[in-house]
């Protein structure tokens, strides 16, 4: 793809005001953070400038949706705040990203400008009792791992063990330990420390229900620089394979495993087709249904005893937060990427929600030709992921309708919109962001109706 910048250094060529701005800000961004940490090279543009959204192919036949002119890698939450300050005071728009793992396009710098990439900032500040403090660009991995060796372990964390916490806060929502925890907008959070775009490079210390308005907006209203998030005592955590003749089996099950009193980290289940897709393992027998468990070491006896009784069999057991880890990354959407990957054909999914994914699954299905449902148990419901067939964008839109007139729950994947609690968002950003430069795009109060999906939470 051809990559052309916004300004150039030719002194015959012309600049807008926008390149003008840009070129202003690297300047000042060489002097505040150095060389190595500034970068226009187009190759690292690029990578700044995608992340999971080809996974939607109603995204993907959109790319590319917006090129950074400008990255930088801040070393910690200070120069963090810098950038953030610098791109506010030249008039430039910011983007703040940490993997890049996010599937809908949420760190897709869509009017360009300066993309801050915050993996460097990965300092693990303090592990106290029930809680950690950590950089914005922490991997959720490395936050699990410092709780463990204090005998403690996180709340929850993400399907995508190595995305960043910032990530997380800003465009995630749940994971492992959702099951007993929620998303993570509900207590996960104890304190944020932010900083808006009003030129200022000051750090504010938020906590409580104040720090929850940073939660899953994509740093629209003011970027995550740090973040102290809960954890609680650790228990003898096992990972838990066991299969079944068909799909029926497993969803015979995951809402009783789900709802013990003692909750699992996770259940997780696909039928054949979807179980069949994932990397190779001989606790996933060819031609059934897997059923992935985390839970505690008390509860292998009780949730064997519930496997064997609706005909299924435990294949593996295993211990040590590999085990874990490994579980979380085949829950979630990693088996609709799986299963994308082995299917002749363009695959879509929803994000779905509601008792019919365990109590009816063949009119789930039915909604799309061809359709294939991953489900993940929580208290109230089972939640899962609906893969069929792509075939056009009115089709999907269609079928979020259908799905709902049956009782189902859905979130669209398939746009970059925020879509949690929009209107505070909207709101706080007026003080935060007067200028509009926060991940510009992404912040659209009046959208709304079909094109958004039901979303049950």
């Amino acid at each position: 793809r051809h990559l052309a910048s916004t300004h150039s250094r030719h002194p015959e060529t012309p600049m807008s005001d926008t390149a003008t701005r840009v070129l202003s800000l690297e300047d000042d961004l060489l002097d505040l953070l150095g060389p190595a940490a500034v970068s226009t090279e187009p190759r690292v543009r690029e990578r700044a400038s995608v992340d999971g959204s080809p996974m939607s192919p109603i995204i993907a036949a959109k790319l590319p949706l917006g090129l950074a002119d400008l990255v930088v890698f801040p070393a910690d939450a200070e120069q963090i705040a810098i950038a953030v300050a610098a791109a506010a005071r030249h008039g430039v728009p910011v983007t703040v990203r940490g993997k890049g793992t996010g599937n809908y396009g949420q760190a897709i710098p869509m009017q360009g400008g300066l993309v801050i990439d915050t993996t460097r900032a990965k300092a693990i500040i303090e592990v106290g009792d029930g809680f950690i403090t950590a950089e914005a660009g922490t991997p959720m991995v490395l936050l699990e791992q410092a709780a463990w060796a204090a005998g403690q372990a996180l709340w929850m964390y993400p399907s995508t063990a190595q995305s960043t916490l910032g990530g997380f806060l800003s465009g995630g929502s749940g994971g492992t330990g959702s099951i007993e925890h929620g998303s993570n907008d509900r207590g996960f959070v104890a304190a944020l420390d932010v900083v808006h775009a009003d030129g200022s490079a000051d750090i504010i210390h938020v906590e409580g229900d104040e720090a929850q308005k940073y939660v899953h907006n994509y740093g629209t209203a003011g970027v995550i620089v740090r973040a102290t998030v809960r954890l609680e005592p650790l228990r003898e955590w096992r990972g838990l394979w066991a299969s079944f003749p068909d799909f029926s089996g497993t969803l015979s099950v995951v809402q009783t495993i789900g709802n013990l009193d003692s909750s699992p980290r996770l259940v997780s289940g696909d039928g054949p087709e979807i179980s069949g897709s994932l990397p190779a393992d001989e606790a996933i027998p060819e031609g059934r249904s897997s059923l992935r468990v985390i839970l505690d070491a008390t509860q292998i006896d009780a949730v064997t005893e519930i496997i064997e009784g609706a005909g299924g069999r435990v294949e593996a057991v295993r211990e040590g937060p590999q085990a874990s880890i490994r579980l979380s990354m085949l829950s979630y959407n990693h088996p609709i990427e799986w299963y994308q990957k082995s299917q002749p054909h363009e695959v879509f999914h929803l994000e779905v929600s509601g008792a019919p994914l365990a109590e009816d699954v063949d009119a789930v299905e039915a909604v799309f030709a061809g359709a294939k449902l991953h489900i993940e148990s929580t208290k109230a419901f089972p939640i899962g992921m609906l893969a069929a067939p792509y075939v056009s964008e009115e089709d999907v839109y269609r079928g979020i309708a259908d799905l709902n007139a049956i009782g189902v729950g859905v979130h669209n994947p398939h746009q970059w919109n925020v879509d949690f609690n929009v209107e505070q968002t909207a709101e706080l950003a007026k003080t935060t962001d007067p200028n509009g430069l926060l991940n510009p795009g992404k912040l659209n109060p009046d959208y709304s109706g079909a094109r958004k999906g039901a979303i049950i939470s």
